[in-house]
């Protein structure tokens, strides 16, 4: 087959597979999985290539993706043809927009649905070629209802099902118009990433976001949809992230986790082999970073084996809800070793993550684990921590700590309402 080229490598990029980021421990791949699923032979497909052309170490992201790190730049071409001739990426992948949705791992399988989430978030991925200049950090969530919702997750534009054929329209900051006829939503959501491609285009510093487009821009093509303001829909518990729960024909699909989105290239390849044996049909990306092991007539034995390859299958495990990215040194701007340190935070705030706390453990101001607001984030700063209430890693510090300081802070009851008198951290 022809050679495939690799985009000119671009820092800061919204990375692709044909287009990777430079970071501190190499090139770092990302891959945009259709519809957020993988079947075995691409796991062991990706496992192998992690293992040869990378440093073995593999990310899942917030959007249901996965990242291939420590690439070289002589080893790249190679990771794209393998990827290429494993139909995991298209050998014309351009700039993006590369993936638009976020769904729930059940997508499209889940008996709860109220319609049928997979097959809508494939009718938004068909606009994609139709959004060149999209800005890349704008997503679709896709929320059918069903055992998982996403209530959660973020994202600048949210469909949440009202009924088997009504759509209730989220904006961000917390605006809900609607309901709207399921069928034209991909031509609603059409016309509003449009106007964000026509912003960015204009102004590309000041319209990064589709909050940034006018807000009466935005209504009006709800309105013209049927789109008008429409109450909040309730808030739903949170799911659980590790456990069984029923999938589709009567099977069960197994949820579990990767500690701070952090496998590696044996993890996938066991994963593989115990899906193999177990009989299961593939695999969904969680947008917690975690995975389900679908289409499984008898799930209980393989949650020993997925515990022995280091994932997490206890929903109770803090590391599930904690937010921490690479850090230093495996990331360029990081400024202290989060997600090693993540661990120790999580283990010292383990009882107060039990009843409700959200943790952010980010190693900068970049804060590119997540981009809501967290109870209490940790900001990498020159070896410590910057201390953040109720803000973003961008926000503002109330306290600077070093990682021991933050462990017994942590551990110590009230020791984190202690930092600034009058201000909760819950």
């Amino acid at each position: 087959m022809t050679a495939v080229r690799p985009a000119p490598l671009v820092r800061g990029w919204c990375p692709g597979a044909l287009r990777p980021m430079a970071t501190g421990d190499g090139l770092l791949v990302r891959l945009h999985p259709p519809g957020g699923r993988l079947t075995i032979a691409d796991m062991r497909c990706i496992a192998r290539l992690s293992r040869d052309t990378g440093n073995g170490l593999i990310d899942l992201t917030g959007r249901g993706n996965l990242q291939i790190r420590g690439v070289s730049a002589e080893s790249h071409p190679a990771l794209a043809e393998g990827l290429v001739t494993a139909g995991l990426v298209a050998p014309d992948e351009t700039d993006g927009p590369y993936r638009l949705t976020i769904v729930s791992p059940l997508a499209g399988r889940d008996p709860a649905e109220i319609f049928d989430a997979a097959a809508l978030a494939a009718a938004i991925e068909a606009l994609r070629p139709g959004l060149a200049g999209l800005p890349p950090k704008i997503a679709v969530l896709v929320d059918a209802g069903g055992a998982l919702p996403l209530d959660g997750e973020v994202a600048e534009l949210r469909l949440r099902a009202a009924a088997p054929e009504e759509v209730l329209v989220g904006l961000a900051g917390g605006a809900w118009f609607g309901p709207v006829r399921l069928g034209v939503v991909p031509a609603l959501v059409a016309g509003l990433l449009r106007l964000a491609v026509e912003g960015h285009r204009a102004s590309p510093a000041g319209v990064r976001r589709l909050s940034d487009v006018p807000r009466g821009a935005l209504e009006g093509t709800l309105a013209r949809f049927g789109g008008l303001r429409a109450a909040a829909p309730p808030r739903r518990p949170a799911a659980a992230r590790a456990g069984l729960v029923r999938d589709r024909a009567g099977t069960s699909a197994l949820l579990f986790g990767a500690p701070f989105g952090r496998c590696d290239a044996d993890g996938l390849e066991a994963l593989a082999g115990l899906a193999e044996t177990a009989g299961a049909d593939g695999f969904g990306l969680a947008p917690w970073r975690g995975f389900a092991m679908t289409g499984l007539a008898r799930a209980e034995p393989v949650f020993a084996g997925i515990a022995a390859a280091g994932f997490i299958t206890r929903n109770d495990d803090p590391r599930l809800v904690v937010r921490a990215c690479p850090g230093a040194p495996a990331c360029s701007r990081g400024e202290a070793p989060a997600q090693a340190d993540a661990a120790r935070f999580a283990a010292a705030a383990a009882a107060r993550i039990a009843d409700g706390l959200t943790l952010h453990v980010s190693g900068c101001a970049k804060g590119c684990a997540g981009a809501g607001i967290a109870d209490l984030t940790l900001v990498g700063h020159e070896g410590a921590y910057q201390i953040v209430l109720s803000g973003t890693a961008g926000g503002r510090p109330v306290a600077r700590l070093d990682a021991t300081g933050l462990v017994s802070l942590l551990a110590r009851p009230g020791g984190i309402d202690a930092l600034v008198p009058g201000v909760s951290s819950s």
